[in-house]
């Protein structure tokens, strides 16, 4: 398929490639529903003119839109969050509990980012973190509810990956809005077995046990689709969250089996040779042909990242 930057799915959604670093990598969504509409996920501030021209190309004001719902606060979901909601007069920020005051006062985010990726490149990753009024932050604790329109949107707390993330059912397409819960799934890694889904456990609230058991959470929900930010709408979830649970596991055995067997100060690219090769095995076994150079191109930020996670993980256990 042809890739869209704007890509129309059923029911009034639409998914928007944020352009964080290349094509298919994360995703942020468009909702209508009886003239209103919703922005979940925002990619980076980056982001922002991309979903604008989107509602300029189909007419929508900017005052249509009545809600922000980052799923959490890591910046390639919330990034784009203070520009937009400047942008978007009549919009409330709908988010977890525990990340609200990261996105009325994102001065730590925006710190720890540029800590780690410089100056120069945060800028050219995020562009900026603008911080929210915080009169215009709605906190949604688990189980809570908003109707968009007539579309109702259940919120549940799902940490796990993080603990200010929920994921958001949409009843009407019987789909949810995962952000990282239910792991990643790039599209040039589907083959005739379907998707190739993977856990991600990206630094630094990573919790096994809490982790599974938000997953499982989802499938008792029995949905149809999921919309993934890492990336795109896959249906049919069930049997991909079946494999999903076991691999975290799998990531918890490798982390411990290369922590007893590595120089401390080697961990991290210990850790990373180990992931690379669990990884790619797994995906030659659902079909994917590409060699190591290629595999390397798609998922070594996602290896690197998990492996930082990861090393974190074993270090405050």
């Amino acid at each position: 398929m042809t890739f869209q930057v704007y890509h129309p799915l059923p029911l009034g959604i639409t998914r928007i490639d944020t352009a964080m670093v290349h094509d298919e990598l994360a995703a942020c969504y468009l909702m209508e529903a009886g003239g209103e509409c919703a922005i979940i996920e925002t990619g980076t501030h980056n982001t922002v003119p991309i979903i604008l021209a989107l509602l300029d190309e189909k007419g929508i004001s900017r005052e249509q839109v009545q809600y922000v719902i980052p799923t959490h606060v890591h910046l390639d979901h919330a990034g784009g969050v203070g520009g937009l909601m400047q942008a978007l007069p009549e919009a409330t920020l709908l988010i977890h509990p525990r990340g609200a005051r990261h996105m009325i006062d994102p001065s730590k985010l925006k710190a720890g980012a540029t800590a780690v990726y410089g100056e120069e490149k945060f800028a050219e990753i995020y562009g900026d973190v603008i911080p929210v009024d915080e009169d215009r932050v709605r906190t949604m604790e688990d189980g809570e509810t908003v109707m968009l329109g007539d579309r109702r949107l259940e919120f549940y707390d799902t940490p796990g990956h993080a603990r200010h993330h929920f994921c958001v059912y949409d009843p009407l397409s019987k789909g949810i809005f995962t952000g990282d819960t239910f792991g990643l799934s790039y599209p040039s890694l589907t083959t005739d077995k379907g998707p190739f889904i993977l856990p991600t456990t990206t630094p630094v609230q990573f919790e096994p046990q809490a982790l599974k058991a938000s997953i499982q959470r989802l499938l008792d929900l029995q949905p149809e689709r999921i919309y993934l930010t890492h990336y795109d709408m896959v249906e049919n979830p069930l049997p991909l969250g079946k494999r999903l649970i076991p691999m975290v596991d799998d990531y918890v055995t490798l982390a411990n089996r290369v922590a007893a067997n590595s120089d401390p100060d080697d961990l991290q690219a210990s850790l990373e040779a180990a992931m690379g090769k669990y990884l790619f095995g797994k995906a030659r076994e659902h079909g994917v042909t590409m060699d190591d150079v290629a595999l390397q191109q798609i998922l070594g930020m996602d290896i690197r990242l998990n492996c930082q996670g990861l090393a974190f993980w074993l270090q405050h256990a």
